[in-house]
């Protein structure tokens, strides 16, 4: 591995800023590269609040924010206005990356998830995405194979340039996952419901991550 793999972190589905501080305590060690902060189906003046509420939280750690919404709201608008990095879509097509490219132009991250195929990967990377997140929970909450993101993941890592995310449904995974050569790791409640906290799940990633770089 040439270099090691950093943090992603995936917020559960946001209806208010009491999330605040926790996310405050998992980038706090600095080992958190970017946190995608999944908003609700809310109007768009509530989430535009509601980042400007919380992203601070991360983005004071070095952490960059990006959001996704599941509802109908302008998500490149929530972005700007709520002053987040940059905007994440989840079974988005190429013409919706595009169109999202030209209102952030090149000032915000776009990423995207819910990818079904590997034509699917190709025509959003060709569109002009930061990054692609693979393995993420399904909108009833169910997580493909670990195996089967591992393979996906590295695929894309050996052949294309445009970054990818692998999402690790447990830390044990993390390890696994980082093999594919990814650049970056994702984790979910596997760090909001760790039993010591946020931070000592953040810091047991981090870890497994340095020994793998240092054994190369």
């Amino acid at each position: 591995m040439s270099e090691s793999a950093r943090l992603y972190l995936v917020t559960p589905v946001l209806e208010d800023a009491s999330f605040a501080p926790k996310l405050a305590e998992a980038c706090k060690g600095g080992a958190v590269a970017a946190i995608l902060l999944r908003l609700g189906a809310e109007d768009e003046r509530s989430l535009v609040n509601l980042v400007k509420a919380v992203a601070p939280s991360a983005q004071e750690h070095g952490a960059a924010v990006v959001v996704s919404t599941e509802g109908k709201a302008d998500l490149a608008n929530v972005a700007v206005r709520g002053g987040a990095d940059g905007a994440h879509v989840a079974g988005a097509d190429a013409a919706r990356i595009r169109e999202l490219r030209e209102r952030l132009k090149a000032e915000r991250a776009i990423g995207a998830g819910g990818i079904r195929s590997k034509d699917d990967a190709m025509s959003l990377g060709e569109a002009g995405v930061d990054y692609l997140l693979f393995g993420e929970p399904r909108p009833d909450g169910s997580l493909p194979s670990l195996d089967s993101v591992a393979e996906r993941a590295g695929w894309w890592a050996e052949i294309f340039e445009t970054p990818c995310v692998a999402f690790a449904p447990s830390l044990e995974a993390v390890e696994v996952l980082a093999a594919t050569q990814a650049e970056f790791i994702a984790l979910g409640d596997a760090v909001w419901e760790h039993p010591d906290g946020p931070a000592a799940a953040v810091k047991a990633a981090a870890e497994t991550l340095a020994r793998l770089e240092a054994s190369h």
